[in-house]
């Protein structure tokens, strides 16, 4: 670990790997968006994709790079990088590893909400945000209220997030058969967590949540998170209050939730693995919010690089690849927790 003072007498402590890691992350993914930038009908070399965005290329490549892809592209990097954080805040605050949205409900919340504005209302890009975070804030408050008892247990908490998530998957199938055909292929194209014809109207509501959220995490809560994690005894010894910092994280985590299912669909598993493969690699203790902030967005853009370039002419959605490989992840992640005895 090491130290930098500054002039005013503050200090800031960091850990070299974890920079490290957090750097080669980030690294990799503007390199995949490069690549994802120029794949397509009209594919296009990474030198012309870099001089485009620069401002140097020609109209044509202007308009294809800047109007048609770097949407795209944007949302894959916010939405990667968004999952991450949130999967890193919620397995810390419950300090279990099976703790991301996906497990704990609050995506399929949020997915929820986004299809009672897509079924009921047409689901503009505006309408489905606000729909996909009422619908998790209503329902993480309901699973947090649930799994309350003198205190809140980890395991209790994504207990309770298995079956509600249950219960959400019979909801929004029912909302989808309600659904006429064209709504309900937009839907289920949509619950799958989908990149495809996104455009800058995706990205705005994302961006926004994020300039808020993402220094509230970093900056506001990363030191009473870190101390959160040696248990609520040892962190009320040392001056945090737990329930209040608990409740700032998690709405948090749900918003970024919310507003990365609205930008993308509810996209599987990023935010699962994401925030333990940039443990692994820091093998550093405690929440590592900005190595897994950019372990996130490395992992959605690479998944939507292979979604588009794997298969031929036939693109996948990018949910697609994620609970492929997610899925594999998850079940090795079971039998490490079996073997240490913790399940």
């Amino acid at each position: 670990m090491s130290v930098i003072r500054t002039a005013g007498g503050l200090s800031v402590t960091y850990r070299p790997r974890a920079v490290l890691v957090g750097g080669a992350c980030l690294l990799l993914a503007l390199v995949a968006a490069v690549f994802a930038i120029g794949s397509g009908e009209y594919p296009m070399a990474p030198g012309e994709v870099i001089r485009t965005l620069i401002g140097q290329g020609d109209p044509a490549d202007a308009f294809i790079v800047n109007e048609l892809r770097l949407p795209r592209t944007v949302t894959a990097l916010l939405v990667g990088a968004a999952l991450g954080l949130c999967g890193a805040v919620f397995q810390a605050v419950v300090r279990n590893p099976l703790g991301s949205p996906d497990m704990l409900g609050f995506s399929n919340g949020a997915a929820t909400g986004a299809l009672v504005a897509i079924v009921l209302a047409g689901g503009s890009s505006l309408l489905l945000a606000g729909g996909a975070v009422i619908g998790a804030v209503v329902i993480s408050g309901l699973i947090y209220a649930l799994a309350w008892k003198r205190g809140m247990h980890g395991y209790r908490l994504v207990l309770t997030g298995v079956g509600a998530t249950a219960i959400l998957t019979g909801i929004n199938s029912y909302l989808i058969t309600r659904a006429q055909i064209t709504e309900a292929s937009r839907a289920v194209l949509w619950m799958t967590g989908s990149l495809d014809g996104r455009g800058w109207g995706n990205v705005l509501p994302l961006l926004c949540g994020m300039v808020v959220l993402v220094p509230l995490v970093l900056f506001g809560c990363a030191r009473a998170l870190r101390m959160m994690e040696m248990g609520d005894d040892a962190a009320y010894a040392l001056g945090v209050r737990v329930e209040r910092t608990r409740l700032v994280l998690l709405a948090a985590g749900v918003l970024l939730v919310a507003l990365s299912a609205a930008a993308a669909g509810p996209v599987a598993f990023v935010a699962l693995a994401a925030p333990q493969l940039a443990r692994r690699l820091t093998k550093a203790p405690g929440p590592n919010l900005l190595p897994s902030l950019c372990m996130g967005a490395a992992l959605l853009v690479c998944a939507d690089l292979v979604a588009q370039r794997a298969f031929g002419d036939h693109q996948l959605p990018v949910g697609v690849i994620t609970g492929v490989v997610g899925g594999g992840y998850l079940v090795w992640l079971l039998a490490t927790e079996r073997r240490a005895g913790r399940i």
